[in-house]
């Protein structure tokens, strides 16, 4: 079996492959202070709870944004799997020409997703991730990676709001059932859900006249279905797409 781990500045997403079946997934909160041990045994009470052996694990696949914490499990994935993790980082083999002026500034998840959505729906795709940032990823029907757009998520949005205003609380997000507000939580629910949606419309128009108006859009994340469900422009909604692009980099690096 494969433990594939997609670490994000706010959550970290865990998976298990068995070859192309995904046979337990998991999300949990990223902590920069978690040591090797920690992260062990929860790894460890993750897999029993779900009838998954812990001997069973044989490769570990890791993406990482935050660095000390790839580190942290590089060292458990050693300590624990008795393996040397395979990190998405500038060397791994990924299949994808990343035609940035910097290649180095992309984020492995950013990747990961270029990789499994290509090889999952081919070229040209659009990728919407909604993370803790909002990421947009444009691929070429060649498989090459042209770049993309970075805006801030609809949780950091919210909480902007109210930490930024004297009277404004933490909200629900939630589609509201009409766009004028009658109060202040409606109002404001009103402004972040149908205001982010356009925002989404839009790059994704964007694209399509830079990318061609065939490319196919694939949302992920943990508001992808909030958001995708609403907007016409998503084609396609995979939760498991960052997961997916981990395993598939196993395949190509084992």
């Amino acid at each position: 079996m494969i433990l594939v781990i997609d670490v994000g500045n706010t959550h970290t997403v865990i998976g298990v492959y068995k070859e192309e079946k995904l046979l337990g997934h998991w999300r949990i909160s990223t902590d920069l202070n978690k040591t090797e041990d920690e992260y062990g045994m929860l790894l460890k009470s993750l897999l029993f709870n779900s009838n998954l052996s812990f001997s069973d694990i044989k490769s570990v696949v890791i993406s990482c944004v935050i660095p000390p914490v790839s580190w942290i499990l590089k060292k458990m994935s050693k300590d624990y799997f008795k393996v040397t993790a395979i990190v998405v980082e500038p060397g791994t083999k990924t299949g994808i020409c990343i035609k940035l002026d910097n290649p180095k500034e992309v984020g492995a998840d950013r990747i990961v997703n270029a990789i499994g959505a290509y090889e999952l729906y081919g070229g040209p795709v659009i990728i919407v991730d909604f993370g803790t940032a909002t990421t947009f990823c444009a691929i070429d029907k060649d498989g090459n990676y042209l770049g993309g757009a970075i805006a801030p998520g609809i949780e950091i949005s919210a909480e902007a709001l109210a930490e930024k205003t004297a009277k404004l609380p933490e909200i629900e997000i939630i589609k509201p059932k009409n766009s004028i507000g009658s109060n202040t939580i409606s109002a404001m629910q009103s402004g972040i859900f149908f205001g982010y949606l356009g925002l989404i419309n839009e790059l994704i128009r964007r694209f399509k006249k830079e990318l061609g108006k065939d490319s196919l859009v694939v949302a992920t994340g943990g508001q992808a279905e909030l958001i995708g469900n609403e907007s016409k422009l998503i084609d396609k909604i995979n939760p498991y797409l960052t997961l997916q692009g981990l395993r598939m980099i196993y395949e190509m690096n084992k």
